[in-house]
């Protein structure tokens, strides 16, 4: 049994009971970063996490899956190039794709590199490339959540505006212009952001999802929003922000209450 390392100061959250059925898989590839984060943000929101190894071609029976930040492979060739390739992907672009021969498809949550994996996997479209100021940037961003119908805004509420971490140097999200035209009249835009462009992501764009809505990626860090004291500055006070958490609670929720 792991022993989860402490946390400096009197400000961290109790983790909540655990879910009955909520399993949720963090992926780790070489170069993961935010792996263990993401695994707390899934304590925090009332799931197990279960952590799950890039070479291995099983998911465990796993209800869902966190492909958390951090630089894959080193970010050769290009941001998740190479991870696209590792055998657990395999078996999650099978069990996460519309056409999967499960109940329904498996929901998936990619964050920062997740999300670039996600793009190269074909689970969702356009790309990630470097930020148009060409400087890695790490600052606290507001976002407009369009889109609380998918597995994982479900607790949001329509055009909520959220504070969430960010930190990349491949954030631009970019697609033609027939791709973005579909995302919008779609409402497949997830995230969006406000207050300034960050990284040059074509129409404000900071997260999507699929048609079928059980795939997001999102290039800020809701895993680093989840519990007081750690968060961004927020109406309650400083480091107090938890807005992050709501993407976790609401997968693990949908989860518990048998809708998978």
């Amino acid at each position: 049994m792991s022993v989860e390392t402490p946390l400096i100061g009197d400000f961290s959250s109790s983790p909540a009971e655990a879910l009955d059925g909520a399993r949720v898989g963090v992926v780790t590839f070489p170069g993961t970063l935010d792996d263990r984060d993401a695994a707390r943000a899934v304590r925090l929101g009332g799931g197990t996490a279960v952590p799950l190894w890039h070479a291995d071609d099983s998911l465990h029976g796993v209800d869902a899956v966190v492909l958390p930040g951090g630089f894959s492979y080193g970010d050769y060739l290009r941001a998740g190039a190479i991870a696209r390739f590792a055998p657990v992907m395999g078996t999650l672009v099978k069990e996460a794709s519309a056409g999967s021969t499960s109940s329904s498809p498996l929901p998936v949550l990619g964050i920062c590199n997740g999300f670039q994996i996600l793009t190269e996997a074909h689970l969702l479209p356009g790309s990630m490339i470097k930020n148009n100021h060409l400087k890695f940037i790490c600052r606290d961003q507001a976002l407009r959540v369009e889109n609380n119908q998918t597995a994982w805004t479900s607790q949001f509420t329509d055009d909520e505006i959220i504070a969430i971490p960010l930190k990349n140097q491949d954030g631009q999200y970019v697609a033609d212009d027939a791709t973005l035209t579909q995302l919008e009249e779609e409402g497949r835009v997830v995230f969006r952001y406000v207050g300034g462009n960050p990284n040059g992501s074509r129409n404000d764009i900071a997260g999507i999802t699929n048609e079928a809505g059980n795939v997001v990626g999102l290039m800020p860090h809701p895993e680093h929003a989840v519990e007081g004291g750690y968060g961004p500055d927020d109406t309650t006070g400083m480091r107090n922000g938890t807005d992050g958490l709501t993407l976790f609670t609401s997968v693990i929720s949908s989860l518990a209450g048998g809708t998978k």
